[in-house]
Parts: C-alpha cells; structure tokens; sequence
C-alpha cells in the first residue's frame, strides 16, 4: 500500500527533530568550579579578541578536510602556559562540537582557559571556562595569580542532591547549584579551596588574611 503524503512528511520531520536533538547533545559538558577549571587547564590567559578565521587544520580519516575558528587574540596577561605569548586560539566551528563564540571585534576582554596541543597550539571548547573579564569578581581575579594554583592538590567535589559530604581530606564540597540554584553561586564568585595547615582542604573567601589556625602560611 503506498504511503500517504502526509505520513512520509511526518516521518521526516521525526527524522529531522531526532537528528537535531541528537546534534544539540552532542556538546555536553558538567559544571566545574573556577578553581577546578584552572587546575585542569594547560593554558590560562587573559586577552582580546581582534581576528576570527575559519582554516583548515588537516584531514580526517576519511580525508575530508577538519575545519576550525581561529581566533587572533591580544594576551594582556599570562596566568598559567608556556613562555611565549598565546597569539590564536582555536575551536571548532559550530556549538554541536562544543565549539566557542566570541567577539571578535577587539571591545571585550576574557579569561580563557583550554588545552595546549601537541603543536603549541591553544584549543579551547565550551566545557573550558571561557568568560568575559568585566563578569569575574575581585576575589576571581585575585586567585587567577595566587590562590587557585595553590589549590590543585585539593579536590572541589560538585553536590548533586542534599545531603552530601565529603569522602577525603582533601575534599571540598561545592554546594552553588543545590543551594543557589546556580552554577556560578557564591562558592564560585568568592572562594577558594584551600589546603589548610594539617593538610586538610577547606574553603577560604580570601578578602582577609587567612587566620593562624586555616593556614601556617602568609596571605599570598
């Protein structure tokens, strides 16, 4: 029996909406802690955007050529890479394949954290933590230099559901999202994980020194 009109366009458009909703999950990414994401970088900077080119940076394996964004940058300050100024960083070209959009027009200054390839070159995607620098708070910027590295030793573990508790010394549960209802909550705006003076990890918001019991070290 032949199929209707009708239900051949209602079969493509399940086809379609399938393959849209696979595409739109092909990107997915679990929120970190600012600090977390420093930790896991390779590359931390802070720059301007003044370029953007789509290039071809090879083949796959089926020989088709892999395209990505290239994005010219102006480094203004270096926190954690190499020696030598980070002058591109690249992604890929759409958000399905956790590819980054930024302005390119020179006005907005980010930080940008992401991974140093095997040629030098600084790949980033949406699950680095990639935001524009006026949205950083005092504190951010502060531990950018000093305190998140001094917190790569400890663990910030993500509280999905209450109750939740930590399961080593080294642990520090970070509770924005269940307590705020936001990824980027208080913990994230204004602290920092911090090893203590027994070796133990805890939080410190880091405006005042940090008293003699929390740390056997000066405030950095």
């Amino acid at each position: 029996m032949p199929f209707s009109v009708n239900g051949i366009l209602c079969t493509l458009v399940v086809l379609i909406l399938w393959r849209a909703e696979e595409i739109a999950e092909a990107c997915s990414c679990a929120p970190v802690h600012p600090q977390q994401a420093f930790c896991n970088a390779d590359v931390v900077i802070r720059a301007k955007v003044v370029g953007e080119t789509e290039v071809d940076t090879g083949n796959d394996i089926y020989g088709n050529p892999i395209k990505r964004i290239q994005y010219e940058v102006k480094q203004t300050k270096m926190f954690k890479g190499p020696n030598q100024d980070i002058e591109s960083v690249f992604t890929a070209p759409v958000s399905a394949v956790c590819g980054v959009t930024l302005d390119a027009s020179g006005k907005k200054e980010y930080l940008i954290s992401g991974k140093a390839e095997s040629d030098g070159r600084m790949h980033v995607t949406l699950c680095d933590y990639i935001m524009p620098w006026d949205s950083l708070s005092n504190t951010q910027r502060k531990s950018l230099s000093q305190r998140y590295q001094m917190g790569c030793d400890c663990k910030i573990v993500r509280c999905p559901s209450l109750p939740c508790e930590i399961s080593a010394r080294e642990d520090c549960l970070w509770t924005d999202l269940i307590i705020e209802k936001q990824v980027y909550g208080r913990q994230a705006s204004h602290y920092a994980c911090v090893k203590r003076a027994d070796g133990s990890c805890s939080w410190y918001r880091g405006v005042a020194p940090p008293k003699k019991e929390f740390m056997d070290a000066e405030d950095p």
